[in-house]
């Protein structure tokens, strides 16, 4: 049943002219009323009616783009991709099918990943992109499913990259998942071939997708070579930021003073990691190896160049953008696994004897 401004009014125990002011924000309320209709408007999903009553069922010329923290080359490289697809080409016009791609910047909050879906809801966009892991919380996981399907029936479509699709979720054009696994086996396969055994791993936030696979692929190489004992002592969580890298690999030392090698969540951690060990007198690869993940643009520039996992991120990005704009076809099963490739470079190399 269509949720009405009486409906939200009652809810909110303010008259209808009240929620009119609120949404149209053309008029001084309270904050402590405007808080309350605010709460309402999102309790009971109620989404504005545009100017025009024959145009309520249309979507508009708004896509969404949602990124965890678009200062990160991770997420800025996918947006940008993706922005660039859904603008059309250069001197096409409008009648070239543009559309307008508005970055989100969540910071990471789920929160605010539920509000900017709920704004681009009310706004009727075209598309919504949303990048990078999920957060695996149950409570947030039922928001997200029922907040998505709600986009959907009103003809907005969604498109995940570098994510994996919801459960039980219906409402996705498609999903570009990372074979984030495989990226971790292969690049601590690679520590052990090199004859590393004693390798302490810096892992993202606890509860995101990205980091439980990432190091899943990391133990799955270690227990199929035997070395799967002790691997929590061995293994930091923190952000995906080059202090936590910096910070964890100091803890990694203190835990264990033997450490060959160092792997960490993604390229910026894996810097932060380095500074650590340079600080303690540490060379790299002579004393500790160092490996990343991403293969972010400075990771090559970095001295010794990083070895790391490299995700097409650019591909991605433009290919959700294709996608979210009904350019390209979804994938079979609407879900691509996006490979991952080793990039061995001068950071890793044979531990020391004696």
């Amino acid at each position: 049943m269509t949720v009405t401004l009486a409906d939200v009014a009652a809810r909110a125990r303010v008259s209808p002219a009240t929620v009119s002011r609120v949404l149209n924000g053309n008029y001084p309320v309270a904050a402590s009323t405007r808080e309350r209709v605010l709460r309402a408007v999102d309790e009971l999903d109620y989404v504005l009616n545009g100017p025009a009553s024959s145009l309520a069922a249309a979507t508009s010329d708004l896509v969404g783009i949602l990124v965890n923290d678009i200062a990160d080359p991770f997420f800025g490289i996918m947006a940008g991709a993706a922005q660039t697809e859904i603008g059309g080409q250069e001197g096409s016009g409008r009648a070239g099918g543009e559309k307008l791609a508005v970055v989100c910047n969540t910071g990471g909050s789920p929160e605010r990943e539920l509000t900017y879906l709920t704004l681009l809801q009310r706004q009727r966009a075209a598309a919504v992109v949303l990048t990078g892991g999920a957060l695996e919380d149950p409570g947030h996981i039922a928001a997200m499913t029922a907040k998505l399907a709600r986009l959907a029936d009103a003809g907005t479509r969604v498109v995940l990259c570098g994510r994996p699709p919801l459960p039980g979720s219906d409402a996705i054009a498609a999903a570009l998942a990372f074979d984030n696994r495989g990226g971790g086996r292969r690049l601590t396969e690679h520590l052990l071939a090199l004859g590393h055994r004693t390798i302490g791993y810096v892992a993202g936030p606890a509860e995101r997708t990205t980091t439980r696979h990432r190091l899943e692929g990391h133990r799955a190489a270690l227990a199929a070579a035997g070395l799967d004992e002790n691997q929590d002592r061995l293994t930091v969580h923190g952000p995906y930021a080059r202090r936590s890298g910096y910070d964890a690999a100091l803890e990694l030392l203190r835990r264990e003073p033997g450490l060959t090698a160092i792997v960490a969540a993604n390229d910026t951690v894996a810097l932060g990691a380095c500074a650590a060990l340079r600080d303690q007198g540490l060379r790299i690869p002579e004393d500790v190896s160092v490996a990343g993940f991403d293969d972010l643009p400075f990771s090559v520039d970095a001295v010794p160049a990083l070895t790391t996992v490299r995700l097409p991120l650019y591909e991605a990005g433009a290919r959700a953008g294709r996608l979210a704009m009904g350019k390209e076809a979804p994938p079979p099963g609407g879900i691509a696994t996006i490979g991952a490739e080793l990039m061995a470079r001068a950071s890793t190399a044979p531990p020391r004897k004696g």
